[in-house]
């Protein structure tokens, strides 16, 4: 579960190099740190950077450089399971961009060139976030003519296949617009499963054959139910038989989760501690069993590994790409305490109790005694799979709710992310142009780093972990909608409780008024400026949209008598106003209160009809100002990360001095360098 901003002198220990890598880091100590990698069609590539890494142990390195090899190893499988030509379009675009011999600026190619690139940024030729399938901007006629001089040995052929089969299976989906226009569709009046053209599920299977299948295996008096079909795709046969293949090995992926595996051996050698160890074991035990029992098993022991400072998650993880809720897609982090910053979120673990006692919901659906809730800042050192290149700010896992009732749960912050987002966005007349006054700007300026964190840590710490399923509701209930729900019921959590004065009495808050930054920030993206990300005539389908703007609209609307939130013109502009900040944080926890007995009770209908209602239809109007005031500021609505380039020192005798960090690597480098080094899957599975 997980929700979606230095300069600086690179210090490289440098004992054991070489005098030519020696060299080399020295050059690079004296580089001004460039955040900014690469920008094209709406997106911005950013760098971040690992501070404190080089202060690490040898072994701390070693631990992290083997986890941080199995966090690329599984970069296939989420191509794959985004869609099941992803990973042969991916492999034709790569020999065509590198083995092209024509002019390079050529319009045609140079178009190419953006829809790799967004392809690479996707992990797919589907939007990561609107979920609508990318127009090329080049013509069938050109890809023709780039395949036909490249050898047919470049190019991902299935057994027996010639060029020209090959190009009449893929140009359709690449070129024809109504052919698997969404990646995943989560509400409307059609069949979610057949409407949505990921490859979780294969075989023409329907919707309700999803919900009835697995509907036979839940048994509503398991009081620690596994989650059922979080690791397979399901498969209607030729016979009309439906079977789950597993993605284990042996099983489907297993070529790149025998890579994982390996490296997660590997990194058993450095492991800081026996609870650690287990971990890894567990996970290993997973990947080749498929077994979810044992998934949870892992699950706990992770989260009781409270002690360790490198953490790691690695595996099938989030939903939010099932249309239904129930498949994960395959992720990876890596990284290492942050123990200054820790400090903040130790204080809030300290006292989850308090604030789950005082939430203004129901007293039925409260905890009456919160377990385990571990949390920290953390400084990731890789991203892989469904984190990577668009990353989560922060983390909350695990996701089955017996476990976090039972066992807690981790959460953490993933400060160096957001510092990179902070850094990189400073000076861009943003704020200038969205914002209502000097004083909300100043307010920003003052507070909005501290706060932005704070909400993040809030959302993650306690919002996730907050409340109780009430005994008999199925944790699968709200269906389609369960993501967005959820995401709400944490942001809401976060929302409130920043404005509460425990926040400042335990010194998380400069003062009483510094939480009114997020306030306007949450109003503001909620409202309008996350509109940027939508294109002219669409609804809104990412589950984090729907949820910012569910609430913002929500208490909008329910606020309009008293004057709370209002749009203000200014200069023919459309701007947010908050004319009562008390009575907004009011209006936040009674939408709380509601989202949280929605979850209790498995109300399926009263859920879907919030959604709706408030979380999907765009104002058309405010949305063409929105673009064309954002259009004149030449900025990206969307951002992304490069990771720094891991590398082990070796001395004469082949032996491992050191680990170092390289953050010079660019881009389509780097997506180049991952498929040449990473891919190991078939084109088609």
């Amino acid at each position: 579960m997980k929700r979606i901003i230095v300069l600086f002198v690179l210090v490289i220990a440098i004992a054991g190099c070489t005098d030519k890598q020696k060299t080399a880091k020295e050059n690079m100590n004296k580089q001004e740190f460039n955040y900014v990698a690469d920008q094209f069609a709406d997106l911005q590539i950013l760098r971040y950077q690992v501070p404190g890494f080089e202060t690490l142990s040898l072994k701390q390195k070693q631990l992290l450089y083997h986890l941080s090899e199995a966090a690329l190893m599984g970069r296939d499988i989420l191509y794959d399971q985004n869609n099941r030509y992803n990973l042969a379009i991916r492999r034709l675009l790569e020999a065509v961009y590198q083995d092209y011999q024509g002019d390079r600026n050529n319009a045609q190619f140079k178009a190419l060139e953006v829809y790799l690139k967004r392809i690479w940024f996707s992990n797919g030729i589907h939007h990561h976030y609107g979920e609508d399938k990318f127009k090329p901007g080049f013509s069938p006629e050109f890809l023709d003519d780039c395949i036909r001089k490249i050898h047919t040995d470049r190019l991902p052929l299935r057994i027996g296949q010639t060029a020209e089969q090959f190009m009449m299976d893929v140009f359709p989906v690449i070129f024809d617009p109504a052919v698997m226009p969404k990646k995943t569709v989560q509400s409307g009046n059609q069949d979610l499963i057949l409407a949505s053209s990921n490859h979780y599920y294969a075989g023409g299977i329907t919707q309700k054959e999803v919900e009835d299948f697995y509907a036979k295996m839940a048994d509503p008096n398991d009081a620690t139910p596994i989650s059922y079909g979080l690791n397979s795709r399901l498969v209607k046969e030729k016979d009309g038989t439906i079977v789950e293949k597993v993605w284990k090995v042996g099983g489907l992926y297993t070529q790149a989760i025998e890579k994982i595996v390996s490296e997660l051996g590997k990194a058993i050698l450095y492991t800081e501690n026996d609870k650690q160890k287990a971990v890894i074991e567990k996970l290993i035990e997973y990947y080749r069993t498929g077994d979810l029992k044992t998934f949870d098993e892992y699950a706990i022991l992770w989260v009781e590994d409270t002690t360790s400072d490198v953490d790691f998650v690695n595996g099938f993880t989030e939903t939010y790409g099932d249309p239904l809720g129930i498949k994960a897609s395959w992720e990876s982090t890596v990284n290492f305490i942050n123990k200054e910053a820790t400090k903040r979120t130790k204080v809030i673990s300290d006292n989850a109790q308090w604030f789950e006692n005082h939430s203004p919901i129901d007293d039925r659906f409260k905890k009456k005694e919160v377990k385990g809730v571990s949390a920290k800042v953390i400084t990731v050192s890789m991203l892989g799979g469904d984190c990577y290149p668009a990353t989560p700010i922060g983390i909350n896992l695990p996701n089955a709710d017996w476990i976090r009732r039972d066992h807690g749960s981790k959460s953490v912050t993933i400060e160096n992310i957001t510092e990179a987002y902070d850094r990189a966005s400073q000076g861009n007349g943003f704020n200038e142009e969205f914002i209502w006054s000097d004083t909300e700007r100043e307010a920003i300026k003052k507070y909005g780093f501290i706060t932005d964190n704070l909400h993040t840590d809030l959302h993650e710490c306690l919002g996730h972990g907050s409340g109780i399923i009430l005994p008999g509701v199925d944790p699968n209930a709200l269906k389609a909608y369960s993501s967005t729900l959820e995401e709400t019921r944490a942001d809401l959590f976060g929302l409130y409780y920043l404005a509460d004065p425990k926040l400042t009495e335990l010194g998380l808050t400069p003062d009483a008024d510094a939480y009114k930054a997020e306030y306007y920030k949450y109003m503001m993206n909620g409202l309008i400026t996350q509109l940027v990300r939508i294109e002219p005539g669409k609804d809104i389908e990412e589950s984090h949209m729907r949820n910012r703007q569910l609430i913002a609209r929500w208490v909008y609307e329910k606020g309009k008598d008293g004057h709370v939130v209002s749009f203000e013109k200014k200069d023919g502009k459309t701007y947010v106003r908050i004319n009562n900040y008390p009575a907004l944080r009011e209006l936040f926890g009674a939408l709380l209160a509601e989202v949280q007995r929605i979850k209790s009770e498995g109300d399926f209908k009263a859920g879907q009809q919030l959604v709706e209602d408030y979380a999907v239809k765009v104002d058309r109007p405010l949305h063409t100002e929105v673009l064309e005031r954002y259009a004149r500021l030449n900025l990206s609505p969307y951002k992304g990360f490069v990771n720094p380039v891991m590398k082990e020192i070796r001395n004469t005798a082949g032996e491992v001095t050191d680990v170092i960090l390289d953050y010079t690597e660019g881009y389509t480098e780097q997506m180049l360098r991952y498929s040449k080094d990473y891919s190991f899957l078939p084109a088609y599975n």
